[in-house]
């Protein structure tokens, strides 16, 4: 597919796809007129590179780790110094602990929408609220 279906399909414009691939993060096939040629993998790869840098992890640490989202995994250590491990060991524990806040919130809204339900007037059509 072309770069416009991929940011189509992924809702990721194609400037940012182009800086994912100068960066590393992806690796499009180039056909015989220079285009851009993605593979249907692509589309959940580029979800995963966007859930990563939601979660505050910058693009360096993500181009490590992606090769342990691919099946089969085709993991390389070329660089992993102790410094590179302790790094993404610190941004895993960092994740962790917004995972917990994140559901811990969610948790808390829904509490919230059900006693929200439960004490909730129903409202008859054409009827105003609060009579």
């Amino acid at each position: 597919m072309r770069i416009g279906e991929l940011s189509r399909l992924t809702s990721v414009s194609r400037r940012l796809l182009r800086y994912y691939e100068e960066q590393g993060l992806i690796v499009p096939d180039r056909s015989a007129n220079g285009y851009r040629d993605y593979d249907e993998r692509y589309v959940d790869r580029v979800k995963q590179i966007r859930g990563l840098l939601a979660a505050g992890l910058p693009t360096r640490i993500i181009k490590q780790i992606l090769p342990c989202l691919d099946r089969p995994r085709s993991i390389h250590f070329p660089d992993a110094t102790p410094e590179m491990l302790a790094l993404l060991t610190s941004e895993r524990d960092k994740l962790t602990d917004r995972i917990e806040v994140l559901t811990q919130n969610r948790d808390a809204m829904t509490e919230y929408l059900a006693e929200v339900k439960q004490h909730r007037t129903p409202v008859t059509p054409g009827q105003p609220r609060g009579t």
